[in-house]
């Protein structure tokens, strides 16, 4: 069985303080509690036989907190006189490395296959592989130092131990100095999490424990946490919020890394230069070739003398010089088989040899603060994490309160504008009522007068008429917004004089303003070769009336209402301006909104529904154009139209697929229906835009007959008797002869989220029935558009 490779400690010593050694273990032992467990030399039957003759006596302890291995071997050189057993002279080593433990009781298992105390004991140090605690090590290694530094036993024949005292005592007390240092890092990792106070505090107490001139922090990737140094002040209250934004833990190639710079360091006295934020030069590198990729390996580098190590490099040994460099002992900061930085030791004014014991130690430090840098990063990646989770739930929590307070401005506006349409539509219902019973009282006599003169009838007449037209005018307002919001409404394209239009539009509100006694204008700058447009003249004309007549109603008496109209290219602009009363500009926003009224509703001068401006907004919107407005309180308003040149579709309705192209060419189209009104409206729709139509009643012979004609789309009935619309969709469609034809079908009630994928899946659209003639013309121009 081969000795230790590499003992922490290992002296020459008589056997009676090994077994001083042995008792030592027996205590640690009951102190690390009931799951230690040891085992000794002695405890086995025949050690003899076997243990390797050079090995004469162990003890071994383990448990999940603390472990050691104790070992004694016989030193050659001894003379046969010496019979004294308890006074020989033993070579002792002492270890505390689960792995040289595991060595060493895999071997003692093979001697002793058959003791069951051997292999309990191998299994458990496979369990604990984690590093003794810092603090029982620290007291089991200050307890070594008692027994080996105490007055030896005044005997002869230990007389070599003495001689070697002073050396022990001062190798055990740099021992636990080590010790104590290194449990000092860990226990301000386990308790802190202000990863610069670790880095400050570490980088001043190695500095003491190595005795060196300067001791600092070189930190690769320098835009990952960008500290603030003030010589050994480091500035750590926005550390937290700066390493949020770090990268990824995952490390790039070395070779892609930034240069970095030096964020810490401890220094001797102020003779000493600072290096704080020291960068090294691109082009004359610290560090020699390949050097990063061998620390970024877990290489220590350790230079006694720059003169004699870079004397081929004399850039590089300027470089030093210039930094007061006359040794340097470099480790690595491997943060998750990361190169995030150096931990150095430099030497300012002469060479120095570094020991083994010294490289060990900073390596030490430097993985304990690689634990804390990884620890630091996790718990900001975690805070970071949580101050998003917390704004998600603010953003959140603000959107919902946005919907709750747009909910409930909705419903009071709903309600708002119930009331307000209440109030109009009883008002000329209560006066076509009232006056047609007058009149049917006349007609039968009653109401004390025989006589009713004419002029009052056709009076009363007028009246009715009146109130009727402006009922029909508000559901008109109603349906039209209905079909605006529902995306149903659509524009009939034709060519038409704008001149004409706008003096019509003023005609037909001329009465209104006589009655305000408001002056109606018309500024007309569109030139006659320009005066044709295409648009829909119909829902233009319900722009401008709705406009106007909104400008006259909030004109006082004797003010004006201008209407201004030009051409700019492709565009026609229309300019309504009133002296009225002008609108707030905080009111301004709301103008256009559904069931807004500027007024109360309880509190109006001013009749109206609230639809007409939101309405108007819609119609200019679906020609693709503009509405602004201006307004000055007290002086009057300015409402700007600008609407764009349409394209003209069979049929007069603007297509999707077809605008800008010009006019589609009419094709034939196959229509399977049953039902001859239904049938016979379709027709005479599509017949009068120009198409080519055939019409089948029979449903069981329509695919041949399809096949046969080749026409451009199919418009089939979805409940026909024999065969019905899916049946015949299907076979269109995965026939090779007919599955180009366009199919629009004609359905008659709404359709489940089933009902709707399958008709999707076999047409190319579909219809509600009762067919309306608009909708109709809109769906035919654009299947055979595309």
């Amino acid at each position: 069985m081969a000795i230790l490779g590499n003992p922490r400690f290992s002296r020459t010593l008589p056997m009676a303080m090994f077994e001083r050694l042995q008792e030592l273990l027996q205590q640690m032992q009951v102190k690390v509690g009931r799951k230690a467990v040891l085992l000794r030399s002695q405890d086995l039957p025949i050690v003899s036989v076997g243990l390797d003759q050079q090995v004469q006596r162990f003890t071994v302890l383990v448990s999940p907190v603390f472990r050691a291995l104790l070992i004694a071997t016989p030193i050659e050189s001894q003379g046969e006189t010496e019979t004294n057993a308890h006074s020989s002279l033993y070579q002792v080593g002492l270890t505390f490395e689960s792995d040289a433990i595991a060595s060493f009781l895999d071997q003692l298992t093979q001697q002793f296959t058959r003791q069951p105390q051997i292999l309990h004991i191998f299994k458990l140090i496979q369990t604990y592989p984690e590093p003794n605690q810092g603090d029982i090590q620290s007291e089991f290694t200050l307890l070594l130092m008692d027994i080996l530094t105490a007055n030896p036993i005044s005997n002869e024949s230990i007389h070599p131990y003495c001689e070697v005292g002073q050396p022990i005592e001062a190798a055990l007390r740099q021992q636990v100095e080590q010790e104590r240092l290194v449990n000092q890092v860990t226990t301000h990792i386990r308790q802190s999490l202000e990863l610069p106070v670790i880095l400050s505090t570490a980088v001043d107490e190695v500095r003491h424990f190595l005795n060196v001139d300067r001791l600092l922090i070189y930190q690769f990737d320098g835009d990952l946490v960008n500290l603030r140094n003030k010589g050994n002040q480091t500035e750590v209250e926005n550390f937290t919020d700066e390493l949020e934004n770090a990268n990824s833990l995952t490390s790039p190639p070395p070779s892609q890394q930034d240069e970095g710079c030096v964020t810490y360091e401890s220094r001797y006295s102020d003779e000493i230069g600072s290096v704080i934020n020291w960068r090294e030069e691109k082009d004359c590198a610290l560090y020699v070739s390949n050097c990063r990729t061998k620390y970024h390996q877990g290489f220590t580098g350790a230079i006694d003398d720059i003169e004699t190590a870079y004397s081929d490099s004399p850039c590089l040994l300027q470089l030093l010089r210039q930094t007061q460099v006359k040794a340097k002992l470099v480790a690595p900061i491997l943060v998750q088989n990361r190169l995030w930085g150096l931990l150095i030791a430099h030497q300012c004014f002469a060479p120095r040899h570094w020991q083994e014991s010294e490289k060990l130690f900073l390596k030490q430090i430097a993985e304990h603060l690689a634990v804390a840098i990884y620890q630091a990063q996790l718990y900001a990646q975690l805070h970071q994490q949580k101050s998003s989770l917390e704004q998600r739930v603010i953003e959140r929590t603000q959107e919902l309160r946005d919907a709750l307070q747009a909910t409930q401005a909705a419903n009071h506006a709903k309600s708002e504008f119930l009331a307000a349409m209440s109030h109009e539509l009883r008002t000329p219902l209560t006066c076509v009522i009232g006056l047609s019973a007058t009149l049917l009282r006349w007609s039968l006599g009653e109401g004390g007068s025989k006589t009713v003169s004419l002029e009052k009838q056709r009076r009363y007449l007028q009246t009715i008429q009146e109130n009727g037209e402006h009922l029909l005018a508000l559901i008109n307002d109603i349906l039209d917004f209905s079909q605006l919001e529902a995306g149903k409404a659509v524009l009939n394209i034709n060519e038409f004089s704008l001149r004409y239009l706008a003096q019509q539009t003023l005609r037909s509100l001329k009465e209104k303003a006589s009655i305000g006694q408001v002056e109606l204008i018309l500024d007309w700058q569109v030139p006659t070769p320009k005066d044709r447009f295409q648009a829909d003249p119909g829902r233009l004309r319900q722009i401008l009336f709705n406009l106007l007549g909104n400008a006259i109603k909030f004109t006082p008496a004797g003010g004006q209402v201008t209407l201004r109209g030009w051409r700019e290219q492709n565009r026609a602009v229309f300019q309504i301006e009133d002296t009225g009363i002008g609108i707030p500009q905080e009111q301004i926003p709301l103008m256009f909104q559904k069931f807004q009224q500027l007024e109360k509703t309880y509190q109006r001068t001013y009749e109206g529904t609230g639809l007409g401006l939101a309405l108007t907004q819609q119609l200019v919107e679906l020609h693709g154009g503009t509405i602004e407005v201006e307004s000055t309180v007290g002086k009057g308003s300015i409402f700007t139209v600008c609407l764009p040149l349409q394209s003209v579709v069979p049929g007069g309705t603007k297509s999707p697929a077809s605008s800008g192209k010009g006019s589609s060419v009419p094709g034939s189209i196959v229509l399977i229906e049953n039902n001859e009104a239904s049938a016979t409206a379709i027709c005479e729709i599509l017949t009068a835009a120009g198409y080519h139509l055939v019409w089948l009643i029979e449903s069981s012979t329509a695919v041949r007959q399809i096949e046969l004609l080749q026409p451009h789309a199919v418009i089939v009935d979805w409940q026909l008797s024999a065969m019905d619309g899916y049946e015949i969709s299907y076979y269109l469609h995965h026939k090779t002869t007919t599955a180009h034809i366009k199919v629009l079908a004609l359905i008659t009630s709404s359709l489940s989220a089933d009902e709707q994928q399958k008709l999707n899946a076999l047409v190319d659209d579909y219809l509600p029935k009762p067919v309306e003639p608009a909708q109709l013309l809109h769906k035919v121009a654009t299947l055979m558009a595309t």
